[in-house]
C-alpha cells in the first residue's frame, strides 16, 4: 500500500497544469498526466469538453517516399455525449465526414510548419471524450494538436493557434457554443502563427468582404494571445527539437542537371496552357537524366524530387520576377469558361461548368425528405442532412489510372465545401419540401475543381427547379512570394502547376452580394493581411465575372417546375393532434394509404404531411385520404365509402384506410328491411350522410338520407 501510495504521489508531482480565459470560459491543459509514452501529449479542457492529444513520431525515415508523412485524426467517441453507437457492433467505426473535415482544419495549418525535407512518420491523433455545448471540442482538438506538437521532441516551426467566429445579429461573437453556431450567419475558423494568418476556412449568409475581413482578423488576434499561452507551457516544459536525417536534394545534382537541362529549356518545357504537353515535356527531361545519371544510384533515388524542384524553381522566377504564367495569361486574367445545362438527359438537373483544363458535371437529384441523410455524430441537434453534395475525382481526370477505392479525404472536402457555398441559398423545406443530391463529377482537372463544381451545382440546382435565391460562383487565388513580406504576386485563377508550384490556394465562392464559403491552404508560414485581403478583392472581382458574363446567360434564374422525371411533392398541413389518426395503430392506416395509392409520405412534429409521388391521381387520392382522416365531421356532411362488415344491427363503411361509420340497419333504405344483406353486400360502394356520432363516440351514417343529387 505504501509503494502504490508513493507512486499515486509521484503521478500527482509530475503533472503540470496550465489554465487561461479563453472567450469568458477557462481552457486547461494537463502536461505530464497521462500519455507519457507520445512524443508530446496534452490533455485539454474548455468548460466540460474534454479532448486528448497526442503526437508521435518514427525514429527513422519512411524509405522511398518523396513527401512528409503526416497523418491527422480527430476521433469523436459517442460516449462524449452518452450515447451508444448504432448498428450490430455498438462501437466507433468509420470517422463520419465531419470527423474527416476536423481532421483538415487541423492537418491544413500545421502541415507547412513542418520541415520541408523531413521524412519520419508523424501522427497526431485528438480524441473527443466529453462534449460541452458552450465550447466547441474542434477548438479545443485544434489548440490541444498544436501544444502537444509543440512540447514534443519533433521538428516544429510553431505553435499554432485556431479560433471561431460566428455572427448574429451583425455581432461578430469568439467561439460561438454548438447552438449558436446553429444559427450563425458566419462559421469562420482562423489559424494563425504568432505572426501571420496561415489558414481561413468559412460558410457565410453572404458576408460583405469588409466584414469577412474584420471577422478573420478578430481570430487572429485570439489566436495571438492563445499562441502566447502556448509559448510559455513550452518555455516550462517543452523537450528539445531531436535532429532528423534529412532528404532534402543535394546541391551537387542540381548543378549537374543544370548543365544537361539549361534553364531556358526547362522554361520551354513547362511554358505551354495545355498539361499534357507539359507532362510530355518533363517526361523526356527525366528519361535524358535518368540515362545520364545511369551509374549513380543516390541521385537516381532522388532524381523526381529534383526535377519537380526544378520545375517549381523555374515558374515561381518566372512569375514573380518576369510576370509570365505557364499558359501565357495575364496575372488577372480567367482561362476561357463555357456552361451548359440539361447535359444528362432524364435527370432531374445537370450542368456542366468548364475553366480551362477544368470541367465538372453536375447532376442533382430530387427525393422526398425521408430520404435525407441520417447523421449520428457529437452534436445532437444536427440529426439529418437534407442537402448533400458530393464531389468525385476519378484518376482519369488527370490522364491517371488507378483503382477508385470510394472517396477520400480531399473527396469529402471539396463536397463540403461546395455544399456550404450553396446551403445559405437554398429554399426553406416550406417552400420546397424535397431532400436534394447534387453530386460533381469531374470529367477533367487542371485546378481549382471544387470552386467548378459551386458553378455548375448553382447551375444545376437552376435546371432542375429548385427555387435557389441567388446563383453562386467560386474561384481561386494563388501566390507566389519572394524574400520579403512586400515581395509576391497574387494570381487569379491558378490552374494546376500554379497550385503545385505557389505557395497559395485561396477559394472564395459567394453571389452578386457576398461570400458563402472560404478555404485557403498555403505552405509558407502565413500572409500578411495585405495578401488577404487583396486574395479576396481579386476573387470577388472573377467571381462577378463568371456569374454576370458565363452562368447566369446561361440560366438566369430556377425553372418554375421541377422535371417531368421528378418526384412531385404535394403537402398538407393537419392539427399536430391529428397525427396519430393518420398514421394508425401500429402505422396501420399510413401504410394502407402507401399500399392503396403507391406514393410516400413523410409527416413531421408540425404536422406537416408530405405526399411524394409521380401519378397525379394517386397523389390526389392520397390527400383526399389524409384529409378526410383528420376531418372531425359533423352532420350534413357527404362521404363516399365501401361496405368492409356486416352485422345483423347495421354494416360498417369504411370511407379512408382505417376509417369507419356505421349504418344502422334502419339507414339503409326508406322500406323496411329485415336483412342487412338485403339490400348491402361486402364490398359496395356507396355514398352516406353523416349524421354524428353515437353513444359510443362512432361515426354514425345514413344511406336513405343522402340528397337525391348526390347520391
Amino acid at each position: 500500500m505504501a509503494e502504490m501510495k508513493t507512486f499515486a504521489e509521484k503521478l500527482v508531482k509530475d503533472y503540470k497544469t496550465y489554465t487561461m480565459e479563453l472567450a469568458g470560459r477557462t481552457l486547461s491543459v494537463e502536461i505530464g498526466k497521462v500519455g507519457l509514452q507520445a512524443n508530446g501529449c496534452a490533455f485539454m479542457k474548455y468548460g466540460d469538453t474534454t479532448v486528448l492529444c497526442t503526437t508521435t513520431a518514427s525514429d527513422k525515415p519512411r524509405d522511398g517516399i518523396d513527401f512528409f508523412p503526416l497523418s491527422v485524426d480527430y476521433e469523436e467517441k459517442m460516449y462524449a455525449v452518452g450515447k451508444i453507437p448504432g448498428g450490430f457492433k455498438k462501437r466507433e467505426g468509420k470517422s463520419s465526414d465531419h470527423a474527416i473535415l476536423t481532421s483538415r482544419v487541423i492537418d491544413r495549418p500545421m502541415r507547412p510548419l513542418f520541415p520541408k525535407d523531413y521524412r519520419n512518420d508523424v501522427t497526431i491523433n485528438t480524441m473527443v471524450m466529453a462534449v460541452d455545448r458552450e465550447c466547441p471540442p474542434e477548438v479545443t482538438a485544434m489548440i490541444g494538436a498544436s501544444i502537444a506538437t509543440s512540447i514534443s521532441d519533433i521538428p516544429f516551426a510553431g505553435p499554432c493557434a485556431m479560433t471561431q467566429i460566428g455572427m448574429l445579429d451583425g455581432k461578430l461573437i469568439v467561439n460561438p457554443t454548438m447552438d449558436q453556431a446553429l444559427i450563425s450567419d458566419l462559421n469562420l475558423t482562423v489559424a494563425s502563427t504568432g505572426e501571420k494568418v496561415i489558414m481561413i476556412e468559412a460558410g457565410a449568409n453572404e458576408i460583405k468582404e469588409d466584414k469577412m475581413i474584420e471577422a478573420i482578423y478578430l481570430a487572429h488576434d485570439v489566436n495571438l494571445q492563445i499562441i502566447d499561452f502556448i509559448n510559455k507551457i513550452v518555455a516550462d516544459c517543452g523537450k528539445e527539437k531531436h535532429a532528423y536525417a534529412s532528404c532534402a536534394v543535394p546541391e551537387e545534382l542540381f548543378t549537374a542537371i543544370k548543365e544537361i537541362v539549361p534553364p531556358t529549356e526547362m522554361e520551354e518545357a513547362v511554358f505551354t496552357d495545355v498539361k499534357q504537353i507539359r507532362d510530355e515535356n518533363i517526361r523526356n527531361i527525366k528519361d535524358r537524366l535518368a540515362e545520364a545519371f545511369t551509374d549513380n544510384e543516390e541521385w537516381l533515388a532522388v532524381l523526381d524530387e529534383a526535377v519537380y524542384q526544378y520545375q517549381k524553381k523555374t515558374v515561381r522566377k518566372m512569375i514573380l520576377k518576369d510576370h509570365k504564367r505557364p499558359d501565357g495569361r495575364e496575372i488577372s486574367q480567367i482561362r476561357g469558361l463555357a456552361a451548359e445545362v440539361d447535359v444528362i438527359p432524364r435527370a432531374h438537373g445537370s450542368a456542366m461548368f468548364t475553366r480551362g483544363q477544368t470541367q465538372i458535371c453536375n447532376v442533382v437529384t430530387l427525393a422526398p425528405l425521408s430520404d435525407a441523410q441520417r447523421i449520428d455524430g457529437l452534436d445532437e441537434a444536427i440529426t439529418e442532412k437534407r442537402y448533400m453534395h458530393q464531389y468525385n475525382f476519378p484518376s482519369y481526370s488527370v490522364g491517371e489510372t488507378k483503382p477508385n477505392r470510394g472517396p477520400g479525404r480531399r473527396e469529402i472536402g471539396h463536397g463540403a465545401l461546395a455544399e456550404r457555398a450553396l446551403e445559405p441559398m437554398l429554399p426553406g423545406i416550406d417552400e420546397f419540401p424535397y431532400a436534394i443530391r447534387s453530386v460533381s463529377e469531374t470529367f477533367e482537372s487542371n485546378g481549382s475543381t471544387s470552386q467548378a463544381s459551386v458553378c455548375s451545382s448553382s447551375m444545376a440546382l437552376m435546371a432542375a427547379g429548385v427555387p435557389i435565391k441567388k446563383h453562386v460562383a467560386g474561384i481561386s487565388c494563388g501566390l507566389v512570394t519572394g524574400d520579403t513580406d512586400d515581395d509576391y504576386l497574387v494570381l487569379t485563377d491558378i490552374q494546376g502547376l500554379e497550385d503545385f508550384f505557389g505557395d497559395m490556394d485561396f477559394k472564395v465562392a459567394g453571389t452578386h452580394d457576398g461570400i458563402t464559403a472560404i478555404q485557403m491552404d498555403i505552405k509558407i508560414h502565413g500572409l500578411t493581411r495585405a495578401i488577404v485581403e487583396e486574395a479576396i478583392s481579386r476573387c470577388k472581382d472573377a467571381r462577378e465575372f463568371i456569374l454576370s458574363e458565363v452562368m447566369e446567360p446561361t440560366i438566369a434564374k430556377p425553372r418554375e417546375t421541377v422535371s417531368a422525371y421528378a418526384p412531385k411533392i404535394i403537402q398538407v398541413s393537419i392539427d399536430p393532434e391529428k397525427i396519430g389518426d393518420v398514421v394508425g395503430q401500429r402505422g396501420k392506416t399510413i401504410n394502407e394509404i402507401i399500399a392503396r395509392t403507391g406514393v410516400k409520405i413523410d409527416i413531421d412534429d408540425d404536422g406537416n404531411v408530405f405526399i411524394c409521388g409521380t401519378d397525379q391521381a394517386m397523389m390526389d387520392k392520397a390527400v383526399e385520404y389524409v384529409k378526410t382522416i383528420t376531418t372531425d365531421f359533423e352532420k350534413g356532411q357527404i362521404l363516399k365509402g365501401k361496405v368492409v362488415s356486416i352485422k345483423e344491427f347495421g354494416a360498417f363503411v369504411e370511407f379512408a384506410p382505417g376509417k369507419e361509420g356505421m349504418v344502422h340497419i334502419s339507414k339503409i333504405a326508406k322500406e323496411r328491411i329485415d336483412h342487412v344483406e338485403d339490400v348491402l353486400t361486402l364490398g359496395d360502394n356507396v355514398t352516406v350522410i353523416c349524421l354524428g356520432k353515437d353513444r359510443m363516440g362512432r361515426i354514425s351514417f345514413s344511406i336513405k338520407d343522402v340528397p337525391h343529387d348526390a347520391r
